[in-house]
C-alpha cells in the first residue's frame, strides 16, 4: 500500500527525536520547536499511516511495536540522507553534527583526556552528546551512536575497539584503617571486615570478584555503608570508613600519595580493558568513524 503523500521529512524526524528521547520535552528541545507542535505533528502523523506509533502516558513516552520497527528503519536512512547534505554543504573532509556516545565514568574520563581534545581540534563542528550512566544501555534502543564499556560487557554482535590497555579492580583502605583491622589475607577475610559496598542500577549489592591460578571468587562483603559512585567511594574509604573495591586508574592518585593502601594485589590480575563498541550492522556515520580513528590513534 503506497504511503500517503503528504508525510514530509519534518514529521519522520519529529518521530525519531520522540522516539530517540522517549520525552516529547527533550524531543522539543532538540528539534527547537513547542510540545504542542510535535505532539500535533505525531497525532498527525499516526492518523495519515493509520497506526499508533507511540505508547504515551502522563509520566513516560515509549514506541510501540510498529513504532520500534519504524525507527530501526528510519534511524540509518536519516543518517546517510544527513551525511550526503553536510558533504555538500560543507566540503567532504569537514564534518558537522552530533555524535552521541553512552560510556561509564571511567571511559568518560578517558575520552576526554586522551580523545576528545585532538577530535575536536580536527572536526570543531562535530557536536559530542556524552552520556555517562552507571547502568548498561541498549545503544541502538535508546539512540547512541557508539557506547563504552568493559570488553567482557559488549554484547557479541557489537564492533569493540579497545583503548586504555587492560585494567583491574582492587581492594583499598586506608592506613589507618589497616592499622585498627589489619589486612585481608584472602578475598573470604572480607566477610569479617567492614567494606564500602557498591549498589548496582539495579538496586543489588555488586558481589567482589577476584581470581588467582585460576581459582575465582566472588564476596559478597558486609558493610554499613553502599554507595553507587566510584568516586564517593574512594574518598569513604580514604576517611577510613571501610575497604573499598574500584578500578585501580581511579584509586592510582590516592594510592601513590598513600592515602590509600592496596590489599590483596596477588587476587586482583589485570583483566581486558575499556572499549568503544557500536552496532556495525547498520549505516556507521561519518563522525563515529572520525571518532573511532581518534581512539584508534589518540
Amino acid at each position: 500500500m503506497p504511503l500517503p503523500s503528504d508525510i514530509g521529512l519534518s514529521d519522520l524526524r519529529a518521530f525519531v527525536a520522540v522516539a530517540r528521547h522517549r520525552s516529547f520535552r527533550q524531543a522539543a528541545d532538540a528539534l527547537g520547536t513547542s510540545r504542542s507542535a510535535l505532539s500535533h505533528a505525531l497525532s498527525g502523523l499516526e492518523q495519515r499511516l493509520g497506526v499508533r506509533l507511540l505508547h504515551r502516558t502522563t509520566r513516560s513516552v515509549a514506541p510501540t511495536e510498529a513504532g520500534s520497527e519504524l525507527l530501526g528503519r528510519l534511524e540509518p536512512i536519516l543518517r546517510q540522507l544527513d551525511d550526503a547534505l553536510e558533504a555538500i554543504s560543507h566540503g567532504p573532509d569537514e564534518l558537522v553534527g552530533t555524535l552521541r556516545i553512552n560510556a561509564n565514568e571511567g571511559g568518560a574520563r578517558w575520552l576526554l583526556r586522551h580523545v576528545v581534545p585532538a577530535f575536536h581540534a580536527r572536526h570543531p563542528r562535530v557536536v559530542l552528546d556524552l552520556v555517562t550512566e552507571g547502568k548498561l544501555v541498549d545503544i541502538v534502543a535508546e539512540g547512541f551512536d557508539a557506547g563504552v564499556r568493559l570488553l567482557e560487557a559488549v554484547p557479541q554482535d557489537m564492533i569493540a575497539v579497545p583503548f586504555g590497555g587492560p585494567t583491574r579492580f582492587v581492594a583499598v583502605a586506608s592506613p589507618d584503617y589497616v592499622a585498627t583491622h589489619g589486612r585481608p589475607a584472602t578475598p573470604d577475610d572480607l566477610k569479617r571486615h567492614r567494606c564500602i559496598r557498591q549498589r548496582l542500577p539495579s538496586g543489588k549489592s555488586y558481589r567482589w570478584e577476584f581470581s588467582q591460578a585460576g581459582q575465582e571468587i566472588a564476596v559478597d562483603v558486609p558493610g554499613t555503608l553502599s554507595l553507587d559512585n566510584t568516586r564517593l567511594m574512594i574518598e569513604a574509604a580514604i576517611a577510613g570508613q571501610g575497604i573499598a573495591f574500584v578500578p585501580q586508574p581511579f584509586a592510582q592518585d590516592a594510592l601513590e600519595a598513600q592515602s590509600l593502601l592496596l590489599l590483596l594485589a596477588d587476587w586482583s590480575p589485570p583483566i581486558e580493558g575499556l572499549c568503544l563498541y557500536y552496532a556495525g550492522h547498520r549505516h556507521v556515520p561519518k563522525t563515529l568513524k572520525a571518532f573511532v580513528q581518534a581512539v584508534r590513534n589518540p
